[in-house]
């Protein structure tokens, strides 16, 4: 009897086992904690293989070194808006600095992050404050308190609304395309950029829906990102720059985004509208990259929206009637705030390249070239 009874619970519990193990909720939990560790050892092991430098002590007395993510192929030095707001506001500052494309990020897990005289800075709004701080230079000293303070509000804007729904656009609705763009060589290159990509696209999710713009649908994202662009075309205008015709740390901030929709994110609505009805925020991008970026060539064809919507309707010979060539090659007056910070570019004692570093390939004397051909009567 005794006997019996145990076969009896040892068939209850095997019974429940088996009822358990065909659970649905049961095998999706088991799916998510397999994925998750494969996806984390997948990120190691693509953390170690990306890894252009080995770790080292890197000597930043005196010297601003820049930590960032690898250059895309495409040209554009940076798919993270964050990276490319910084080493453009280096630039803008003539500062020189190295960088580094070693794939580390900051104790805080951040990136873009500097070192200077043995400190560490992440976070770009910290480091335009350490370097404000260290270096005396100020992008924004010749605006007024209420310029600085509808700066400080459209940076918020850009970096912590308008960020996500670009982030949205790159790493989840269009993660194919922006997979192809990722530097990466070898026998593993393609899974290594399939398993990347797609682990920043649900690292882009999650972090959308702890933010809120995340729990809203496709169409409501991008409806927020239309009016959020349709702004910062308000706000420019016809200006050179968003706080008139000189500089400050909002131009690097706004470039750093929208460049992203320039030229990262083909046939999408961001670049249908950046390049067709928001046409203005087009020659900021543009002016931002001659004028900083001389050695970042793009053809003419990728500064206009060539599509079949009615914002499409721009051609090249329009475009110059919104100052696509105006002189922004050289210093003018009212850049020469920041004259007394500029130094000379030495080559770097390790890379013997500029201190830009820039690795993006270069084309600046055909960029001239195709201003002279277009508008060859227009000062340049």
């Amino acid at each position: 009897m005794t006997a019996l009874v145990h076969f009896r619970g040892c068939s209850r519990d095997y019974g429940g086992i088996m009822s358990a193990l065909g659970s649905e909720s049961w095998w999706k939990k088991t799916l998510y904690i397999t994925g998750g560790a494969l996806l984390a050892a997948a990120a190691y092991l693509l953390h170690e293989l990306l890894a252009i430098r080995k770790e080292q002590e890197l000597d930043s007395k005196d010297a601003i070194i820049l930590h960032q993510f690898s250059r895309p192929k495409n040209g554009i030095p940076s798919l993270s808006p964050f990276c490319l707001k910084i080493e453009t506001y280096l630039r803008m500052l003539d500062l020189p600095y190295q960088n580094y494309f070693d794939g580390k990020l900051s104790p805080q897990g951040k990136m873009p992050w500097i070192e200077y005289n043995h400190e560490q800075v992440s976070g770009s709004e910290f480091i335009v404050d350490f370097l404000e701080e260290k270096l005396g230079v100020n992008l924004n000293k010749n605006l007024t308190p209420q310029e600085i303070a509808v700066s400080r509000a459209v940076t918020k804007m850009v970096e912590e609304h308008l960020y996500w729904t670009i982030a949205y656009c790159q790493w989840v609705d269009n993660v194919e395309e922006t997979q192809k763009l990722l530097a990466m060589n070898g026998p593993l290159s393609d899974t290594l950029k399939w398993l990347l990509s797609h682990l920043n696209g649900s690292m882009v999710r999650r972090e959308m829906y702890g933010h809120g713009i995340g729990r809203f649908s496709k169409e409501e994202v991008y409806t927020l990102m239309e009016k959020d662009m349709r702004t910062l075309a308000t706000l420019l205008g016809d200006k050179k720059y968003f706080m008139g015709s000189k500089m400050s740390t909002l131009d690097a901030t706004v470039f750093g985004h929208l460049a992203q929709a320039m030229w990262t994110l083909p046939g999408t609505r961001p670049e249908q509208l950046i390049k067709g009805e928001l046409i203005n925020l087009a020659m900021f991008c543009e002016r931002m990259r001659r004028k900083f970026w001389p050695e970042w060539f793009v053809e003419v064809e990728d500064l206009y929206y060539d599509g079949d919507s009615e914002s499409s309707s721009s051609t090249p010979a329009g475009l110059l009637d919104f100052g696509l060539f105006s002189r922004t090659d050289t210093l003018d007056d009212s850049d020469s705030g920041s004259q007394s910070t500029r130094q000379t570019h030495t080559p770097s004692p390790e890379s013997d390249h500029s201190l830009f570093d820039s690795d993006v390939g270069t084309g600046s004397e055909n960029d001239i070239q195709l201003k002279e051909e277009i508008m060859p009567d227009l000062e340049v």
